[in-house]
């Protein structure tokens, strides 16, 4: 049976419902700690809250309009999972098969979406209704900074989930109608590299630890080793699911892992900068000479490497695949609605040794064709499917009337055996949107800078001190 709702609506619903019970399960042992619900909105307005509300406000703006740029930009910079999977092989493959299971396959998907959106969303509410501001400020800048870091790699370092390139790996992400609908419209199904789902904890679990060390005390005294024991407890969990349900792959923890300690230095350091602002003004946020010219050689150096290595680079190489398929699989791609009135332009080249079928197909006439992550192929699709053998291309277009006339772009590799390979490359109108991409990849070269400014500036006071 399918809810009326879906995935993100009952997960709201959800997190809500269960803010309050896990902070009072979390604090049980410290009835002091709990701040009464009526007193909300005195803590709120006391404590200057309203700017956390409002970085919730904007980063749900800024994320709709980055996502605008991940498709739209894709033909100038094109895909780099082949350069992963040379590197990595098919050990998620392994994964997958040695565990698979449909009740663990059900409580990973669960928790895969759920547990995510909880953090971000109760980890500042948490140390809000624990009248604890100062860490309120932390959880909410490790979930903004850590973002904003990732652009760069989501717009210019495309990387498919594996289920789209390891032949025999199954989407279990989903695996069924209700997920399957909801992720393909909000997920570009690209952004592997970084993996936030393991970055945002870790990043978070950094940030309690160099707090509790300016503190003088260690994690097991700080009155919410709780909660930090909690989001520690998911860190291991998300490292086997995001392997297991077919979306990440072991490279991408690396970046989650290196952003996650860039982003928790980063909001440790310029958290009381910012509490400071109504007394101090905005002048203590301006960086000394040394800083500046770290955060300034980043920002060239960053956008320079995109400019002239990514952009039309080694990821646009027309002879590589972006998506794999082993026999009787179905992968697709979205085809997402930038524009009411341009057609969206549409070639696949069958890069393989492989013939495979295509099909462009509405949104709505896939749903009763969707079942345990895949598409029944065999079933009577409405369209026409092309079959491409080695080396031929298919183009077409569509045209987008309507914001629910979303489409899929559908590949099957029908075949007893071999590997079916393709690279599909979708042309939207607004392609011109490669200048406002590097211009929002901009702060995360600035606050990589920062960190590596500060720490270059804090070693050179130490040696100062030690010198005689």
């Amino acid at each position: 049976m399918l809810w009326s709702v879906g995935p993100y609506e009952t997960m709201m619903v959800v997190i809500l419902s269960l803010t309050i019970p896990v902070q009072r399960l979390l604090t049980r042992d410290e009835s002091e700690m709990r701040l009464p619900l009526r007193g909300l909105p005195d803590e709120i307005r006391a404590k200057g809250y309203k700017w956390h509300i409002a970085m919730y406000a904007l980063m749900y703006l800024f994320k709709a309009f980055i996502d605008q740029h991940n498709e739209a930009i894709k033909p100038r910079v094109g895909g780099f999972t082949h350069l992963v999977y040379g590197f990595e092989g098919e050990v998620t493959l392994w994964v997958q098969e040695s565990f698979e299971n449909g009740v663990l396959t059900d409580l990973l998907s669960f928790h895969y979406l759920f547990v995510y959106l909880f953090l971000i969303w109760f980890s500042p509410m948490y140390y809000i209704l624990c009248r604890d501001e100062v860490m309120a400020d932390k959880a909410v800048l490790n979930y903004v900074v850590i973002y904003v870091l990732a652009v760069p790699f989501y717009l210019f370092f495309n990387v498919e989930v594996t289920s789209s390139f390891i032949p025999g790996m199954d989407a279990l992400m989903y695996h069924n109608e209700w997920n399957l609908f909801f992720f393909t419209e909000v997920d570009p199904l690209d952004n592997g590299v970084p993996s936030l789902h393991v970055g945002l904890p870790i990043g978070l679990l950094i940030v309690n630890r160099l707090h509790v060390r300016e503190l003088g005390i260690s994690i097991s005294e700080w009155r919410h080793r709780e909660f930090d024991l909690f989001v520690a407890a998911n860190v291991p969990i998300y490292l086997f699911s995001i392997q297991y349900l077919g979306i990440h792959w072991l490279f991408d923890l690396v970046p989650g892992l290196l952003l996650a300690v860039v982003c928790a230095v980063f909001s440790h350091r310029i958290q009381p900068i910012l509490r400071a602002v109504p007394d101090r003004g905005w002048t203590p946020l301006v960086p000394d000479k040394s800083v500046s010219i770290a955060i300034s050689a980043f920002v060239l150096v960053g956008v320079a490497l995109l400019a002239v290595v990514v952009i039309d680079g080694p990821g646009t190489d027309s002879d590589e695949p972006t998506m794999r398929l082993g026999p009787g699989d179905v992968n697709l791609d979205v085809i997402e609605i930038h524009s009411l009135w341009d057609p969206v332009l549409i070639e696949v080249d069958n890069v393989g040794s492989e013939a495979v079928e295509v099909l462009v197909i509405h949104r709505d006439l896939v749903r009763e064709h969707a079942s345990d992550g895949a598409i029944d192929w065999s079933a009577p699709l409405a369209g026409e499917s092309f079959s491409l053998s080695t080396g031929e291309s298919w183009q077409g277009e569509v045209v987008t009337p309507s914001v629910f006339d979303g489409h899929y772009l559908l590949v099957s590799h029908q075949g007893g055996s071999g590997v079916g390979e393709v690279r599909v490359t979708i042309d939207y109108v607004d392609d011109a949107l490669i200048w406002s991409a590097l211009l929002c990849s901009m702060p995360s070269f600035a606050i990589m800078g920062w960190v590596l400014g500060e720490a270059r500036r804090g070693s050179q006071e130490v040696m100062g001190e030690e010198a005689p």
